[in-house]
């Protein structure tokens, strides 16, 4: 679940038809140069005319499609939610977890990391952050695959017993983000040296904690 940051606006890195031939090669030379820029430079030393001059573009080529900084930032993001990026599967909760821990760790700690990079733009940018809460929310959603087939397998209860508050269902969006929260709280928050154990520790702890009822939550009617 990696990321790399969007306006709501199509006509601004966004189209709704992806355009072939020529125009594609460009836009995938000014959004590697925009990736390049991003993580050597960081978002204050992101500019049109840096990207346009390492695209080997002109800037006008730049101006007409993005705009400006925060377009070129959306398209990014967006070009990250078009990535055939697939969850991970192991046969287990634990272990598809902590598979998707150490790809997110490798991620951050690469230097220079584009992740981080990208992270920090979305702070100075509303594009940016806007198109980066939605890439976020479609890569938790993707990931709940691996809840499901832990269900599935019987490593963890569909339901809850029906109590003083109702029956209960789990949900997998929290316990996908109690199992990741530690590795981007070590490696982007406190700015730590990665911890090899720690993707498979933060798996291991987010599981007992499914099975001991933790991300249980009221049934929805109808469901």
């Amino acid at each position: 679940m990696t990321d790399s940051t969007e306006s709501t606006e199509p006509a601004v890195g966004a189209p709704e038809r992806r355009p072939g031939g020529r125009t594609a090669r460009v836009r995938a030379q000014v959004l590697d140069a925009v990736r390049a820029e991003l993580a050597e430079a960081g978002h204050e030393g992101l500019t049109v005319e840096g990207v346009a001059a390492r695209a080997g573009v002109h800037r006008t080529t730049v101006y007409r499609r993005w705009r400006d900084v925060g377009g070129l930032l959306v398209d990014v993001i967006a070009a990250a939610g078009e990535m055939d990026w697939q969850p991970p599967d192991t046969g287990s909760l634990r272990g598809d977890l902590t598979a998707l821990n150490r790809e997110i760790q490798e991620s951050l700690v690469v230097r220079p990391s584009f992740a981080v990079a990208l992270m920090a733009a979305s702070f100075h940018s509303e594009q940016a952050a806007r198109a980066q809460t939605r890439l976020w929310a479609d890569r938790y959603a993707q990931c709940e695959i691996l809840v499901e087939r832990a269900v599935a397998r019987g490593e963890l209860p569909v339901r809850g017993a029906r109590g003083a508050r109702g029956a209960t269902e789990l949900d997998a969006r929290s316990l996908l983000i109690a199992a990741t929260a530690p590795v981007y709280h070590q490696v982007v928050l406190l700015r730590a040296d990665p911890d090899p154990r720690l993707p498979e520790r933060a798996a291991a702890a987010a599981v007992l904690a499914a099975a001991a009822g933790a991300f249980s939550v009221p049934r929805t009617e109808g469901a």
